[in-house]
Order: C-alpha cells, then sequence, then structure tokens
C-alpha cells in the first residue's frame, strides 16, 4: 500500500507580543485567543511560565521536549475540539494548526504550578474548565482577588481533568539511540506500511528482539501501543476533515473498518463516526449561519 500522500509543510508564523500576556505572581494567569487557520505552526520555542493550550474548534498537533524533566524525550500530541494540552514552565514546544483553530492559550506563572506538574498530558476539558477559560478572556485582567479565586478553581479542575492517550513518545534526539529514532520517523511518515514490528526490523538494521527492547527501555512502552498512537495522531486529522472511516482504516494499515473502530473506541472512549458526524456538520451549520445572516 503507497503511503498517504502528505500534507504541505506548515507556514512558519511569528510568536507575537508576549509581553501583555505575561503572568506575574500578583496576575498569575493570563489568557491569549487567536484564530489561526490551518496548514500554520508556531516554532520551537519556550517560556518561562506553564502554558494550557484549549482547542475550542480545530485541531492542533503539539511537539513537547521538556529536556532534562523528561530525559529530553519528545511527545508528539494531537489535540481535537474540546481537549487542551498541558505545557510545563520552561518546556521547548512547538504548535502545527492541522485544522484552523480557535485556539485559547492560558499563561500560568511557575510559582503556582504545582511541582508534579512535569509532564505535558491531554485533558479533556469539562465545562466548568471551558467556563473558566472563557472568564479569563477579557480585555482586562481580573482583580487580585477575583484573579486567585479563578486560579484555584483552574488548578483544580486540571488536576482532576480526565486524561486522554494522545501523545506519541520520541526518542532523545542527541542521547537516544539513532536506529530507534529513524524507525520511529518512518512510521510516523507512513503508520500503514508495516503493522509489525518484525516487518519493520526487516528495514532497520536492529533484530525485532533489540527494537522491542530500545522501545521499552527508552520510550517505556511496546511497539503495538507505540504504533497504535500514531495511528490515532494520523486518523483524527483525516476524520476531522471528513474522510470517511473506511478510508482512514485503510490509511491506517487495518484490515477492516470493524477492527479500526474497535481499535479507536478503546483508545478515544466514542466511535470515529461521531468525530466524522461532528466534522461532516460544522459546513452545514456554517453554510446555514451565513444564509440566515
Amino acid at each position: 500500500m503507497p503511503p498517504a500522500r502528505r500534507r504541505p509543510a506548515p507556514r512558519a508564523l511569528p510568536l507575537g507580543d508576549t509581553d501583555p500576556f505575561r503572568p506575574t505572581p500578583q496576575h498569575p494567569v493570563r489568557c491569549r485567543a487567536r484564530q489561526v487557520d490551518s496548514d500554520n505552526q508556531f516554532e520551537p520555542h519556550h517560556h518561562a511560565w506553564g502554558q494550557l493550550a484549549y482547542c475550542a474548534s480545530g485541531l492542533l498537533q503539539v511537539t513537547v521536549d521538556a529536556g532534562e524533566q523528561a530525559a529530553s524525550r519528545e511527545t508528539t500530541t494531537i489535540v481535537p475540539p474540546s481537549r487542551a494540552v498541558w505545557i510545563p514552565p520552561g518546556a521547548r514546544h512547538a504548535v502545527t494548526i492541522v485544522e484552523a483553530a480557535q485556539l485559547l492559550t492560558l499563561y500560568i506563572d511557575a510559582s503556582t504550578v504545582p511541582t508534579h506538574w512535569t509532564h505535558s498530558r491531554v485533558m479533556v476539558v469539562s465545562p466548568l474548565l471551558r467556563e473558566l477559560v472563557h472568564a479569563l478572556d477579557r480585555p482586562q485582567p481580573p482583580t487580585l482577588a477575583a484573579g486567585r479565586a479563578l486560579l484555584t478553581l483552574l488548578l483544580h479542575e486540571m488536576e482532576h481533568a480526565d486524561t486522554q492517550p494522545l501523545g506519541v513518545p520520541m526518542p532523545c534526539v542527541g542521547g537516544g539511540d539513532r536506529r530507534l529514532r529513524n524507525l520511529c520517523e518512518a512510521v510516523m511518515q507512513a503508520p500503514a506500511q508495516h503493522a509489525t514490528l518484525a516487518a519493520w526490523a526487516a528495514h532497520a538494521g536492529a533484530s525485532e528482539r533489540t527494537l522491542a527492547r530500545l522501545f521499552r527501555d527508552e520510550l517505556g512502552t511496546s511497539f503495538q501501543r507505540w504504533r497504535q498512537q500514531v495511528v490515532l495522531a494520523h486518523a483524527m486529522p483525516m476524520l476531522a476533515r471528513g474522510v470517511s472511516v473506511a478510508r482512514v482504516a485503510q490509511a491506517s494499515g487495518y484490515a477492516s473498518e470493524s477492527a479500526f473502530s474497535a481499535m479507536f473506541k478503546s483508545a478515544m472512549g466514542l466511535p470515529p463516526t461521531r468525530l466524522l458526524a461532528q466534522a461532516r456538520a460544522r459546513p452545514q451549520a456554517a453554510t446555514a449561519s451565513s444564509t440566515r445572516g
């Protein structure tokens, strides 16, 4: 099966002036709202503060390298609508807009971030967390008392938010095994090319046993579990663009639509048809809205 057609390289966007949104111990949380078109990218950068990137609509791909906090391991994460990704203070990260997105970003002063929040994670945005984010999206920052109250609720909701396994860990750029990184990059480019580690090992310059050990030692997971995350990372943007489940299953290397759907529902908690229906409903809603206008 030939690999899926690659999308054009994203255009680099300037980060813009962050000073108006810089948090301080006195105003420890600030909100920055932006509407960003697809195929744009905020190139790798880092901040002294923590960051919660909330995807109100659209689809994001976020790559985080937490440096010494996570043995320089990169994680590439897909952030679908109504989800948010936590980026720890100081972590180098890049954001690619896969589908045009309404992006609301909270900048949280490092002095208020719990000490155990050292790893990026994707969280389900509860109704209360969503309203807290929107409450902070105002031209003027809240008063000190209101800001502290909002921050207390915000941190509580983030601490107890459900998480979703949408991240794809990648080997260290400098210190990891080159054979493992080459294999991981090949799978990321064409996840449907081979379904088993044995098949990939034939082209990797290492035995299946060696590669299995490298996945376990460097990434803390098995090849099959890691590949499932890659498949999800590729499938989510396709479904969000309205591609049929059958075509997505084929492009993901699954022999049947039912097998792909079962994997997707087990990992995501909802069938792929629901995400597809949401994607196809958006243009209709937009057309209806413009007609009424």
